[in-house]
């Protein structure tokens, strides 16, 4: 039986023969019990699907066709009745956690309050319910988690708080957008074996929204492919993946990184610092002192070295401290003891202004949240204009031909310069936030999660466009990230994370291609994998009373 039934889907954005056609006639369905993927590149209409199965519509759109959520008809839907059915019948995470969640609430009010408007609930039932959930997203001490703010946790551990709340009125539809985005792969593979549970459980429907096709694989029953606003192909997971029949599909799937496993062993040593380095780090520690909480020690006895045009990629689990030592690098944050040494010089000891003065024409930094990182008020054009001004003297025609071959390097269309980042997507906001950091020709660019919003497309182009600056002009990398699939693609030498220490370090080929630690085993253990070779032998592995149906390659 279906929950969700979308039926011709048509919006569009004005009137007249100025309107803009987003949607165009996207038809879909949700069964009980079974998870379905979105899957498309940034800007084809993903989001704008899911928030109009909510009823949440643009301004001014111009609509056609239907949605029907478990007999309500969407469209047709007073605003009263679509608030009553998304507090008791459907859930959305969204993609970005900070701009989804009040920051002067705490985690708790977050997760209790909505509930209370319904007759009879109960605050101390509520209350437990959230420190369960919290606790089941793996989420140490969920108690004092509660009474926490949302801007003293990390990106990763904030989506898991929004995905406990999504869950709280347990939801006969759940729709996640992009929302394992900034999970950290044992994170993501806890939260999806999670939602998988609840959905087999339940008999609940699971929208699940991404542009990762590896974790599309490893968990759909059927995928959506979505292009420009049209459904480009849908079917059984493995018959899209293994059997694609649109030249669109196969563009994603050749795109998709995978990890290269064949490798040759050992290598162990933290890449020595040279004559040519750029960056030396010796023995740096940092502790954070929080009202009420115990010291957390973000990071103990770091040492490492970048050399001139080196890649150096750091991964962990959310929370280990990658973000940590990345900000330290580029001068927002000072450490505890030991040095950090940049081409010569120690940014130890100088003011917060003076270090970031020294190190904002070497080190650029790219954040994790480019919502966050980017001035709400300024057009992509404006900004790379504010950013050259500063570093540059440039006349009006140099400038806006720097801004536009910025602009265009980054692969975002020249529709886009003069919109305000809330029209923006996810995808492109991060690629206005890397043309930023690219704009002052930095001699080393720190990539926090940089390429954690972006679709597979786009991701590829931007580490193809790292590559080219590394091997250009000599720029050094400094690579955050969870996705141990594109390590490799940029980085010669990777650093493995845990709680602060570093626990394997050596070439990034070695590392993933025979891990000697057993927390850098755990974290390639995590990798989605597709479920028809969950079991070594090419079949998918079915979940506990499910009966899978044949794919095309199991028929007789």
């Amino acid at each position: 039986m279906n929950i969700l039934d979308v039926s011709g889907l048509s919006i569009g954005i004005g009137s007249g023969g100025s309107s803009t056609l987003l949607l165009d006639k996207v038809s879909m369905h949700v069964e009980r019990g079974e998870i379905v993927a979105l899957v498309g590149e940034s800007g084809s209409g993903k989001s704008l699907t899911a928030r109009a199965v909510l009823g949440l519509l643009p301004p001014r759109s111009e609509v056609s066709g239907s949605i029907n959520l478990d007999g309500i008809r969407v469209l047709e839907a007073t605003p009263p009745e679509l608030r009553a059915m998304r507090r008791t019948r459907a859930a959305m995470v969204f993609q970005d956690p900070r701009s989804s969640i009040n920051p002067m609430r705490t985690l708790g009010a977050h997760l209790i309050e909505p509930m209370l408007q319904e007759p009879g609930s109960s605050r101390a039932a509520l209350e437990v319910r959230a420190r369960d959930l919290l606790g089941s997203m793996g989420l140490s001490n969920p108690g004092a988690r509660m009474k926490q703010y949302p801007h003293e946790l990390s990106g990763g551990m904030l989506q898991r708080v929004m995905i406990a709340g999504a869950l709280m009125n347990d939801p006969d539809l759940l729709i996640c957008d992009e929302s394992t985005t900034a999970l950290d792969v044992t994170t993501q593979a806890a939260v999806v074996q999670l939602l998988s549970g609840l959905v087999r459980e339940r008999s609940m429907g699971l929208l699940f929204i991404t542009h990762d096709l590896g974790l599309a694989a490893s968990l759909a029953h059927r995928t959506y492919v979505l292009r420009h606003g049209v459904v480009q192909e849908s079917g059984e997971t493995r018959q899209v993946f293994e059997a694609p029949v649109s030249d669109y599909t196969k563009q994603l799937i050749e795109a998709t990184p995978a990890i290269n496993l064949a490798a040759a062993a050992g290598g162990n040593a933290v890449p020595e610092a040279g004559s040519g380095s750029l960056i030396r780090i010796e023995n740096l520690h940092k502790t954070y002192h929080v009202a009420g909480q115990p010291p957390v020690e973000a990071l103990k006895a770091v040492s490492l070295a970048i050399p001139a045009g080196g890649g150096l990629a750091v991964v962990g689990e959310s929370g280990s401290g990658k973000s940590t030592l990345g900000r330290i690098i580029a001068g927002l944050e000072s450490p505890n003891s030991g040095t950090v040494t940049m081409a010569g010089g120690s940014v130890k000891g100088r003011t917060a202004k003076k270090r970031r003065l020294d190190a904002a024409s070497r080190v650029q930094m790219v954040f994790q949240d480019p919502y966050q990182s980017l001035d709400a008020r300024l057009t992509p054009a404006k900004a790379m204009e504010r950013v050259l001004k500063l570093h540059f003297k440039l006349d009006s025609n140099a400038m806006k031909a720097r801004v536009k071959e910025l602009l265009e390097s980054v692969g975002l269309e020249e529709k886009y310069f003069n919109l305000y980042p809330r029209k923006l997507s996810g995808g492109q906001r991060q690629r206005v936030a890397i043309a930023k950091a690219m704009a002052v020709n930095p001699r080393l660019l720190v990539l926090d999660e940089a390429t954690s919003s972006l679709d597979v497309s786009a991701q590829a182009q931007m580490l193809k466009l790292v590559n080219k600056l590394r091997r250009e002009n000599d720029v050094s990398v400094l690579f955050i990230s969870h996705d141990l699939a594109i390590v490799g693609e940029v980085c010669d030498e990777l650093l493995v994370v845990e709680s602060g220490r570093i626990v394997e370090s050596g070439p990034t080929r070695e590392v993933l291609g025979n891990p000697q630690h057993p927390y850098t085993q755990i974290l390639l253990a995590s990798v989605p994998r597709p479920q028809w070779s969950a079991d070594g032998t090419g079949r998918r592995v079915a979940a506990a009373g499910e009966q899978l149906k044949p794919a095309p390659s199991d028929l007789p």
